[in-house]
C-alpha cells in the first residue's frame, strides 16, 4: 500500500470533500460537547467523560518531557517505529495499521468511505453517536437496533434491518453501557453481512475487560473488518489524542486517502512508552474493576439499579428525567455523564478513583433524597 504523506491532508480531490465533511461535523460536535460538561470548579469531580483519572503512565511522562525540545521537528519515524511495535505486539504487518489522532478520526472517515445514500449506517442503541451523526452527514441511512436484555449488540437484528449496511458498528465494550458482545456474535455478523459491506469494531474500551476477546483475529484472517484502538482510555491519554486503525490494506487505503495528517510527536512518544511496559494494562484493568465493583456493591447496599460494566463506565437509573439528575449532580460539584434518548432516566457515570467515587456516592444520595 503506497504510504500517504503526513502533510499532504488535501492531496486528493476526494480527500478535499471528504474533509470539508469532516469540518462541518467536527465544529458543531465540538460545540456539543463542550455543552455537555456543565461549568465546574477547579476542584469538581469529573466523571462524565470516560476520562482515565490516572493519566499517563510515569514512562509516558517521562517520554513527554523529554520530546519537548524536538517538538519543532515532524519526526516522521516515530510514529513509524510506533506502528511498527503495535504491528509487532499484535502479529500484523506495518501496512496494516494507520496512526491516527486518537479513534474519533478514523471513526468519521471510515463512515465517509463505505457508507452512501444508498449504503447505510447500522448500529446498536444506545450507542456511541460520533458515526450516526457523520453518517447523517453523508446522507446515508441511520439504522437504530435495541441492545439485547443482556445489553449486547443484536447481531441478527442489526442484519435483518440493514439489509442495504454499508456499516455494521459494534462497540465493544459498548458505550454508554459498558457491556460487551460475544466474539462468537460479531463472527456471525460478518459471516452474514451484506456483500461490500464491512463489520467496523470500535475497541476503546477492551483493554479493560477480559469478559470477551478482541475482533482482530478476524482482521488477521482478511475478513470484511475494520478494528478501531485508542489509547485514551486504559492509558490515560484522552487530551494526547493516539490511535489506531487496522485492517486489510484495501480497506485501510480506502479510510486514510480521505484524510490523514501528521501526528503530534508527544502523543506518539506517549503511546509509545504505554506499549513497552507490560504492567500497564493488567495493573489499570485491576484497579478500575476494583473500584467499579466496589461502587455497585454500595448501589446493591442502597437500592438504586445499575448495569453491570466491564469498562471504566456504567448505566445507572435515576428513576427520573435522568437530566435533571445530573444538573443536580453539578450543584454538588459532581460532574455525570450526559443522557441517551432511548433511556430518559439512566445516566452515564465515569468510574474514577475511590476519593471521586466516594464524593460521587454521597452527592448521589443527597441529590435522590432531596
Amino acid at each position: 500500500m503506497p504510504r500517504f504523506s503526513r502533510r499532504s491532508f488535501l492531496h486528493l480531490s476526494a480527500a478535499a470533500s471528504a474533509a470539508a465533511a469532516f469540518r462541518g461535523m467536527t465544529e458543531p460536535m465540538l460545540a456539543a460537547a463542550a455543552r455537555r460538561r456543565l461549568p465546574h470548579a477547579k476542584d469538581a469531580v469529573l466523571i462524565d467523560a470516560n476520562e482515565n483519572p490516572l493519566g499517563p503512565c510515569q514512562a509516558a511522562r517521562d517520554a513527554l518531557a523529554a520530546i519537548i525540545p524536538q517538538g519543532g521537528r515532524y519526526s516522521d519515524n516515530l510514529t513509524d517505529d510506533l506502528v511498527a511495535m503495535c504491528a509487532q505486539q499484535e502479529g500484523l504487518k506495518p501496512d496494516w495499521i494507520s496512526c491516527t489522532a486518537g479513534s474519533t478520526p478514523p471513526l468519521m472517515l471510515t463512515v465517509l468511505a463505505f457508507t452512501s445514500p444508498q449504503k447505510s449506517y447500522v448500529t446498536a442503541d444506545p450507542c456511541f453517536e460520533t458515526g450516526m451523526m457523520m453518517a447523517a452527514l453523508a446522507g446515508a441511512r441511520v439504522v437504530k437496533v435495541p441492545l439485547t436484555k443482556t445489553y449486547a449488540h443484536d447481531v441478527k437484528a442489526m442484519l435483518a434491518a440493514g439489509p442495504d449496511g454499508g456499516i455494521f458498528y459494534i462497540c465493544n465494550p459498548n458505550n454508554p453501557t459498558g457491556t460487551v458482545t460475544p466474539h462468537a456474535d460479531i463472527e456471525f455478523l460478518v459471516a452474514n453481512k451484506p456483500k461490500d459491506s464491512i463489520v467496523l469494531v470500535d475497541e476503546a474500551y477492551i483493554h479493560l475487560t477480559e469478559a470477551t476477546s478482541s475482533a482482530l483475529d478476524l482482521v488477521k484472517d482478511g475478513k470484511d473488518m475494520i478494528v478501531l484502538r485508542t489509547f485514551s482510555k486504559v492509558y490515560g491519554l484522552a487530551g494526547l489524542r493516539c490511535g489506531f486503525v487496522i485492517a486489510r490494506p484495501d480497506l485501510l487505503e480506502k479510510v486514510i486517502a480521505r484524510g490523514q495528517n501528521f501526528m503530534p510527536v508527544t502523543a506518539v512518544v506517549a503511546a509509545t512508552a504505554s506499549l513497552k511496559d507490560p504492567a500497564v494494562v493488567p495493573e489499570r484493568r485491576r484497579i478500575n474493576a476494583t473500584i467499579r465493583q466496589q461502587t455497585f456493591e454500595w448501589f446493591s447496599r442502597n437500592g438504586y439499579s445499575y448495569i453491570p460494566s466491564e469498562a471504566n463506565h456504567f448505566m445507572l437509573d435515576t428513576k427520573r428525567p435522568g437530566q435533571q439528575v445530573r444538573d443536580a449532580m453539578a450543584k454538588e460539584n459532581v460532574m455525570i455523564g450526559r443522557v441517551w434518548p432511548i433511556m430518559p432516566t439512566w445516566v452515564r457515570v465515569t468510574v474514577g478513583t475511590q476519593d471521586e467515587m466516594e464524593k460521587f456516592q454521597a452527592a448521589f444520595q443527597k441529590v435522590m433524597k432531596s
